[in-house]
């Protein structure tokens, strides 16, 4: 279940009521946790299992023999959750080697299961009750434990976005507490407040460097509004491309060439010179500050690869879905 971006601008504030509660937004990797006797399967929002990535949630079958958590990886840097220290462990592959490799960061750099939600317990499915009354079942299994942690609610999501924006987190979830669950659905019965300006858009092209065979800059876009679905241009992104974040993104790219420009609608001739147009499979994280005309993004900046989001999964924007926070 996935959340839908709050309101923006003056009415950007949290709904205040008795039936939302309200979390901390952390910044790792979103994950479902199945848990079956000794077993725990991990799988990303792509559904990709990672399991292997992390051997120290293996603890999570101390709190039932069958359990189905929704919750997030994170490992922390300086006393902050950071996606950037958490996201390589989802491409850890199930080999003796990548079991070694996960063996060894988990020592040096170890992650934590955040929890929040509880979809099954003890054969049950709980994805019919209203969130009240799986959090109260969640409450009443959870055992705290180094690796896993269980996410406090708050009642003020005002006060909460503040107290984030002062600490250097990433926002504030709010949640209805008389929301059903429903699988891979966006929301507004859950809602989501970030202190920056950044979202997820789909990789449609890319271009070289002037001179050179390097990666330049990457056309992105975002789900249509129109009714035939599609992919809308938002524009070119080159800021943030510079070194080992260029070549990790160019790798990705490189097996998804394709003759067919992925976007719907026309793309300015500036913006198709020289572009290598890819199949839209990736998803990227992007920085700006909003959109100027024609719905580009302003002084876009790339901050990271996201191959935990499937494309399908991202919400269609309006216009008001961009901003400063």
């Amino acid at each position: 279940m996935l959340a839908s971006p709050g309101p923006r601008g003056a009415k950007a504030a949290p709904p205040f009521g008795a039936d939302w509660r309200h979390e901390v937004k952390w910044d790792g990797v979103r994950l479902l946790a199945d848990v079956r006797g000794a077993e725990v399967r991990l799988h990303s929002r792509s559904e990709r299992e990672v399991s292997a990535g992390f051997p120290e949630f293996k603890s999570l079958s101390d709190i039932a023999g069958d359990v189905l958590f929704d919750g997030e990886a994170i490992a922390w840097h300086y006393g902050k959750p950071s996606f950037a220290h958490v996201v390589d462990r989802v491409h850890v592959a199930n080999t003796e080697r990548g079991r070694a490799t996960a063996q060894r960061m988990s020592t040096q750099r170890p992650a934590t299961f955040v929890v929040f939600d509880v979809l099954r317990l003890d054969g049950l499915d709980l994805t019919g009750l209203p969130l009240r009354h799986r959090r109260s079942a969640l409450d009443s299994i959870w055992t705290e434990e180094g690796s896993r942690l269980l996410s406090q609610t708050y009642p003020d999501g005002a006060a909460l976005l503040q107290a984030t924006a002062a600490a250097g987190l990433e926002g504030v979830v709010s949640k209805n507490l008389e929301s059903l669950y429903r699988p891979g659905e966006r929301t507004s019965d859950w809602l989501k407040f970030a202190h920056r300006a950044t979202r997820s858009y789909i990789v449609g092209g890319w271009r070289p460097e002037v001179a050179s065979t390097r990666l330049g800059s990457v056309l992105i876009g975002s789900p249509s509004r129109g009714p035939g679905g599609g992919m809308e241009f938002r524009g070119r992104v080159g800021s943030g491309l510079a070194g080992q974040a260029g070549r990790d993104l160019a790798a990705a790219l490189a097996p998804l060439t394709q003759s067919a420009c992925p976007f719907t609608g026309e793309v300015p001739p500036l913006d198709r010179k020289g572009t290598v147009w890819v199949e839209p499979r990736l998803v990227i994280d992007v920085a700006s500050l909003g959109v100027r005309a024609g719905s580009r993004l302003r002084q876009p900046a790339y901050q990271r690869l996201r191959l935990d989001v499937d494309p399908a999964h991202l919400a269609v924007e309006t216009e008001g879905d961009h901003g400063n926070h």
